[in-house]
């Protein structure tokens, strides 16, 4: 039994820092250790839901379901309060899943998600939705029950069928898109992103940056410190931050899921169109392509990047260099590790940044 109050506040195991490390280990290292690839059924019950949600989880998922195992799932849904969109509901049922929708009119809010087979059971329940923020960024707490802590007589297919059951309006989904009224329900992540609210509650990450970030920014032209490609490596945690990751590369030995962003690089003048990327396999390394910045010497290891979220898919990008005043300021911001090497990163509202930088003046 743990217990966890995410994101990196307290919880009772060491590396749970948030409900996307506690579905790690209740769908995959708890379905490996018990043997259970394509035996049995992972279970999801959320009120909202978003496509980057589930990116982390898909291809294991997936690869569950090939081998014989099965995906059962009910969301909350109602399109005016955008509550599951249409491209998460989509991405499920293509993979394979069942998933059923209940109209907001029954306030559908219940947040647990497990997997049973007929040897072990699992259970997670938490405040967190299965949205990218639910799953890293919000303050939510989930308590994480394995077999030996489930004395109590539960069944997950007992509570899916006790659902059904009720008087609720629930509908099972079919990929009839046109014709099935489910549909409706649905709301459109390409029209409207999913617990956003305003431009003025956009966001700017604090990233420190490493060797790896770096080494090819300082690199003089076709050197063999400036081959390969440049990125900066970011938490898997910060996939909230970015939009849809809904470009998939199916070809080579691991699958990812990224997506296109304009940068506008505030050090160099340019605006350059850059790819934000989740390896969605092995060990989900996450990164975002800052190819521009190869051989600029604008940014040492040591630095902080500072990128600024304008728009759904406009960000700024600015080096912040350790002699600066704004850099023992901003570093304050950058609170959660990345890996074991000291990389750090954080986030800091758009106003309250600018309020500092114009102190600083």
């Amino acid at each position: 039994m743990d217990f966890l109050l995410q994101p990196n506040i307290y919880s009772t195991e060491n590396g749970t820092n948030t409900l996307m490390s506690l579905l790690e280990r209740a769908w995959v290292k708890d379905v490996k250790e018990h043997d259970s690839v394509g035996n049995g059924t992972f279970y999801i019950l959320s009120g909202f839901s978003n496509f980057n949600g589930g990116v982390p989880f898909y291809e294991r998922i997936e690869k569950h379901i090939q081998l014989g195992g099965k995906c059962k799932i009910i969301l909350g849904a109602s399109a005016s309060q955008r509550m599951s969109s249409q491209q998460i509901v989509r991405k499920l049922l293509e993979i394979g899943c069942e998933v059923g929708l209940v109209n907001r009119k029954a306030i559908f809010h219940a947040k647990c998600y497990g997997f049973q087979n007929g040897q072990f059971r699992n259970l997670i329940v938490s405040s967190g939705n299965f949205t990218s923020r639910g799953i890293t960024q919000n303050i939510e707490a989930s308590l994480f029950l394995q077999e030996a802590d489930l004395k109590m007589k539960f069944e997950w297919e007992t509570v899916f069928d006790a659902i059904k059951t009720q008087k609720l309006e629930y509908y099972q989904v079919s990929s009839d898109e046109a014709n099935d009224p489910a549909w409706k329900l649905l709301f459109d992540e390409d029209k409207y992103r999913i617990e956003e609210g305003t431009k003025d509650e956009f966001s700017t990450m604090v990233l420190t940056l490493g060797h790896n970030d770096t080494v090819r920014i300082q690199a003089e032209p076709r050197t063999n410190a400036s081959k390969g490609s440049q990125y900066f490596w970011l938490s898997k945690d910060a996939i909230d931050f970015f939009p849809r990751l809904n470009i998939e590369n199916k070809r080579g030995t691991k699958k990812t899921y990224s997506t296109f962003i304009k940068i506008h690089y505030l050090d160099i003048g340019r605006t350059v169109e850059e790819r934000v990327t989740l390896e969605a396999e092995n060990n989900l390394d996450f990164r975002l392509g800052t190819g521009t910045l190869r051989n600029t010497q604008a940014a040492y290891e040591g630095d902080i990047a500072l990128i600024t979220r304008k728009d759904n898919a406009e960000y700024e990008l600015r080096i912040v260099h350790k002699t600066d005043p704004l850099y023992s300021v901003i570093i304050k911001y950058a609170i959660y590790n990345i890996g074991n090497r000291g990389k750090r990163y954080g986030y800091i509202a758009n106003s309250q940044l600018m309020k500092i930088q114009q102190s600083l003046l």
